[in-house]
């Protein structure tokens, strides 16, 4: 029994390390989507959307390796929910590359002659979003289900950001016409961080789960002036 244990600690570990690295990539790939943005580097935006295959091939390899490690262990209990939750989190991580990939895809679309407010924001809100998938990941390589509720705390302040971009977006477009477009494009990347915000939400609330045995209360949620349009 202890063998056996043993071996699927072996099995966790190894799948962690995977998604470690799955979600570097992601991470990388979204500092290198605002740093081409800021630029206006084509060639750096090329790359990205180049390497998302990368994530890909690592989501692939996750999943056939916990299909092999369910078909070979049978886990239960806790050890299921583990599986689960590397499951659902290598899921998650892709579409953070993807979201990250969308935004390199924008670039090429856009002038050079961007908003220097909104691209600074824009950084800025990356720059959390970028930490809580780090820290998310962090948490679930250690089971730490407390950092898991410190990155869905810090949602909020991406949600706020996009709430702050959109309205500076908002304000460009009725000044002059001129803007609408680029000021659509800087939207549409606003949207995309606040989407791996919640993506990196998902994975600590997961983490937590897989954890605890238990869900997290719904979180508190900034302002979102696309959703009380809406309303």
């Amino acid at each position: 029994m202890d063998h056996t244990v043993k071996a699927f600690d072996d099995d966790l570990n190894e799948l962690r390390g995977m998604i470690s690295e799955m979600g570097g990539r992601s991470e990388q790939a979204l500092s290198s989507a605002i740093e081409a943005l800021a630029n206006h580097d084509l060639r750096l935006a090329d790359e990205i959307v180049e390497n998302d295959r990368l994530i890909d091939e690592l989501e692939a390899q996750i999943e056939k390796r916990i299909v092999q490690v369910l078909a070979l262990r049978a886990p239960m209990a806790d050890d299921l929910r583990d599986m689960v939750a590397a499951l659902k989190i290598a899921g998650v991580v892709e579409r953070i590359g993807d979201y990250a990939k969308n935004i390199a895809k924008r670039i090429p679309l856009m002038t050079a002659n961007r908003s220097n407010e909104a691209v600074a924001l824009l950084q800025s809100m990356a720059e959390i979003a970028a930490e809580m998938v780090h820290d998310a990941l962090d948490a679930f390589a250690a089971r730490d289900s407390e950092l898991a509720q410190r990155v869905c705390e810090r949602d909020k302040a991406v949600d706020d950001f996009y709430s702050s971009i959109f309205r500076t977006m908002v304000t460009y477009m009725m000044e002059n016409p001129r803007n609408i477009q680029e000021s659509a494009h800087l939207l549409f990347v606003a949207r995309n961080i606040e989407r791996i915000g919640d993506h990196a939400t998902n994975v600590a609330e997961m983490v937590h789960y897989a954890a605890t045995g238990s869900h997290l209360p719904d979180r508190e949620r900034g302002d979102n002036p696309t959703q009380a349009a809406a309303d």
